[in-house]
């Protein structure tokens, strides 16, 4: 009795301080927010976005805050207004190069001035909509030239944006000096994230915290920091890029790049209890490129003994590629199993088109009951 009588608030002042009572207090507030921060990351479901660079990761992000009715802020879309701006002009500047590398004549020689202006221009000069809107005169005529659409069709030989051909398709519409961005055009807008970012969408009362990260090598030292308690792994694969090789060495074939990055990261021991989700994403380019005949697969992958003009068989060969890399490991008996108990690591995989805000919010709903059924599963084990 007489312990707790010393040990009750109202006895404190015989036993410390006012300073010391003070500091007590603080301690214990310090210690209830340390736990309803843990108890709030307990039920926090942190997805990590993987893939090669232009997988489409940015993308599947800013899907995910349209799809869960997180409006993009004024000084957002007045940036991404820039940054489409630039897209344009960067990407007529390729088209212009890649015509006159690969030798295709104007259709008329009178768009050559402009494509040699459009040459020498810096994008960086055309970011805002008065010189911008200036300069679409020479961008449409130089768009409309059978020329520039042949280089366009053989975008496959050298580094062009995916996005371009959106643009430019929609430049009657960009260039009025009272645009703004859509939802469509920012999806659209493309700009190679460097570093990590991080957005928090609360999903049917749990805080669904999304980790973005450069997928471009020269950024991929920096997934590592972001390893801790993952829920699960988002990875993204540019399905259509099966005849493209990387930007940064103009030499390694795409797929097989996504191939080897996401075979490392499926078989970490770092992730041995963490599901993976592999998104087939582009589908709508893939169908675009084996339908139209004008690259056949065979020519990248010899070992493909399907119809290079069949979807289907395209798709069923690139899932294989991502498929037969995961291997068999002992597991830790979390999310069923026995401990210790050998198995191949559950693979589940969708064919997405990121762009597609209905594509993905069906493919997300099914994803999001599987992660939040294992994460209940998981809390109830620890």
């Amino acid at each position: 009795m007489a312990t707790a009588m010393l040990t009750c608030s109202c006895c404190l002042r015989f036993k410390y301080s006012p300073e010391e009572i003070e500091q007590r207090h603080k301690s214990q507030q310090i210690d209830r927010m340390i736990e309803r921060e843990r108890q709030s990351l307990r039920r926090q479901v942190k997805l990590l976005l993987l893939g090669a660079g232009e997988s489409g990761k940015s993308t599947f992000l800013k899907q995910m805050r349209i799809i869960h009715g997180l409006k993009f802020e004024p000084e957002i879309v007045r940036d991404y207004q820039q940054i489409i701006y630039q897209n344009v002009v960067r990407g007529v500047r390729v088209l212009v190069d890649a015509r006159d590398k690969l030798g295709i004549p104007w259709e008329h020689e009178s768009n050559a001035p402009a494509g040699e202006m459009v040459l020498r221009s810096d994008p960086n000069n055309f970011s805002e909509p008065v010189p911008f809107t200036r300069l679409c005169p020479s961008l449409q005529a130089l768009w409309n030239d059978s020329g520039i659409r042949t280089a366009f069709q053989r975008r496959s030989e050298y580094q062009l944006s995916d996005s371009v051909g959106y643009f430019l398709d929609n430049l009657p519409r960009i260039s009025r000096l009272e645009w703004t961005p859509s939802n469509q055009d920012i999806l659209h807008a493309r700009r190679a994230t460097k570093g990590v970012v991080e957005c928090v969408i609360p999903i049917r009362g749990v805080p669904f915290r999304f980790v973005d990260v450069g997928g471009q090598r020269s950024q991929r030292r920096k997934w590592f920091q972001c390893f801790d308690s993952v829920t699960s792994i988002l990875f993204l694969v540019s399905s259509s890029e099966y005849d493209q090789v990387l930007l940064e060495d103009r030499r390694t074939n795409r797929l097989e790049e996504s191939r080897n990055v996401f075979d490392t990261i499926v078989n970490h021991l770092a992730f041995g209890n963490v599901s993976t989700i592999l998104f087939l994403n582009k589908t709508d380019l893939l169908l675009e490129k084996v339908r139209s005949g004008l690259s056949d697969i065979r020519n990248h992958f010899p070992q493909f003994n399907g119809n290079p003009s069949e979807p289907i068989d395209v798709q069923a060969f690139i899932l294989s590629l991502f498929s037969g890399v995961v291997k068999r490991r002992r597991r830790s008996g979390v999310f069923g199993g026995r401990e210790g108990e050998e198995r191949t690591q559950p693979l589940f995989h969708h064919f997405t088109t990121a762009v597609d805000t209905e594509n993905i919010k069906v493919v997300f709903g099914a994803v999001r009951d599987t992660i939040l059924r294992r994460n209940l599963e998981a809390l109830m084990l620890q």
